[in-house]
């Protein structure tokens, strides 16, 4: 049976303090993990070499592309999850959990296989030239070669485990590994230490990935008296309900990443021609854009087993109430964010690396990423209450136009506008277009809950 403290968060708890519970833990273990992608950046900037820097900064669309394992899994398992508690269906939930765990598991080695057979042809659609490409392949080869199935399996264990209401233990596994990966970067990359630069980063990724991995394995075999998660191969099935279920969700979640991917793809093609230190300088400023798009994307996560409950167990005025105070709290900190990347950009870029044309092409760059910032609370409150009810449908339309009929489109127009510096814009262009759409569609969708609760009540 489902421990009664969690059904007690997700029923009676005062839902602000619901939302805080489990958002704040997620949002913290989301910068956690961005502060060790952070921390790449910052001790490989150390050595002052751009293409060692830009060496990291060419291979984030595949290490970006293992979030479309994490989405398909990750989030179509725990939307199932969430949901099949509020129900009292623990069959499901068992299932659901076990075909998460193992499709993963098999995605992650298949993924690592595909990409060691296909490397040279990835190498050159990832833009690496002769002076990027020999650094670029060793970052690789621990960050995805070795290291695509820990953390993959890493943050879909975290997934799974935050679905039942334990976002703290879900972010502890998920920290403890950043923190290793943190203390491990500058003795891996620093001259001081093995001096492996770009590669040691990549390897300390690795071993901290390892290492989350198993804290969270630990976290099953010490609760598995009371955790409604499971990875039992017994439990594991293809079930047309299970996997239709998970797919319908995870599907769109996983495209949604792809074409993230493919924007990031298409932003360094579009950058490289103008040398390492700008390829540099948009990477940098990339990473630190990343600290609000995890702010937002942590919230929306973390709230995301409240919705899916709420919903099954058509408790509709506390799903609304948590999603009102859900924007309330993402959109103050999000400003906040915003005009300090606007006041302090240079500083800001100054920090991760000394050369002066990186720091300057940085800045511009991180000027025009934030203004899209006090966007993003909308846009993704509205996919993860997509993804929580269910309407995997709404979240591949939100993706499929964020990207395909706004993002992609502007990075084109506005490079050709303004050459280089347009391109900082284009997330801007989207946001506001995607903030005002998802709105208007989550608006619709509650509507709709509203009446079809109303007639199942007549």
């Amino acid at each position: 049976m489902a421990d009664a403290k969690k059904i007690s968060l997700f029923e009676s708890v005062p839902t602000a303090r619901a939302v805080v519970t489990l958002s704040v833990p997620t949002v913290i273990s989301s910068l956690v993990a961005l502060l060790y992608s952070l921390a790449d950046t910052y001790f490989v900037g150390m050595l002052n070499d751009p293409v060692q820097t830009a060496a990291v900064t060419l291979a984030a669309p595949v290490l970006l592309a293992f979030n479309a394992v994490n989405n398909l899994f990750g989030v179509g398992s725990s939307s199932m999850m969430s949901r099949a508690l509020g129900r009292g269906d623990m069959k499901t939930l068992r299932q659901s959990s076990a075909f998460g765990f193992y499709g993963a598991l098999i995605s992650g080695v298949l993924y690592s296989i595909a990409c060691a057979l296909l490397l040279s042809p990835l190498l050159r659609a990832l833009g690496a030239d002769a002076t990027t490409r020999e650094a670029t392949s060793r970052y690789m080869l621990w960050t995805v070669l070795f290291g695509a199935t820990p953390s993959i399996m890493n943050v879909v264990l975290a997934y799974l485990i935050r679905s039942e209401g334990a976002t703290l233990h879900a972010s502890i596994g998920t920290m403890s590994g950043c923190l290793l990966n943190i203390a491990l970067d500058p003795l891996f990359i620093l001259p001081a230490g093995l001096n492996l630069g770009a590669e040691g980063a990549a390897l300390a990724t690795m071993i901290s990935n390892c290492a989350a991995t198993l804290y969270f394995f630990g976290y099953l075999f010490l609760r598995r008296r009371s955790t409604c998660v499971c990875i039992s191969p017994k439990e594991f099935t293809l079930r047309r309900e299970i996997v239709g279920g998970v797919c319908r969700v995870g599907v769109p979640a996983s495209i949604q990443n792809l074409l993230n991917v493919l924007s990031h793809m298409l932003l360094n093609n579009l950058v490289s021609p103008y040398g390492a230190a700008a390829l540099a300088g948009m990477g940098i400023a990339s990473k630190i854009a990343m600290i609000p798009w995890y702010v937002s994307n942590g919230v929306s996560q973390g709230v995301m087993p409240l919705v899916g409950y709420t919903y099954a167990a058509r408790l509709l005025e506390r799903m609304k109430h948590a999603l009102r105070f859900s924007v309330k709290l993402c959109e103050s900190v999000l400003c906040a964010m915003a005009l300090i990347c606007c006041l302090f950009a240079p500083q800001i870029t100054g920090a991760f690396i000394e050369d002066a044309e990186t720091v300057a092409y940085g800045a511009k760059f991180l000027y025009g990423m934030a203004l899209s910032v006090p966007f993003l609370a909308l846009d993704f409150l509205a996919v993860g209450v997509f993804q929580a009810v269910g309407r995997g449908s709404l979240s591949l339309l939100m993706a499929l136009l964020r990207k395909g009929a706004f993002e992609i489109p502007a990075l084109y127009v506005l490079n050709a506008l303004f050459p280089l510096y347009g391109l900082s814009c284009a997330q801007l262009a989207a946001e506001v277009c995607m903030a005002a759409i998802g709105t208007a569609l989550l608006l619709r969708l509650i509507r709709g809950i509203e009446r079809e609760s109303a007639g199942q009540g007549a």
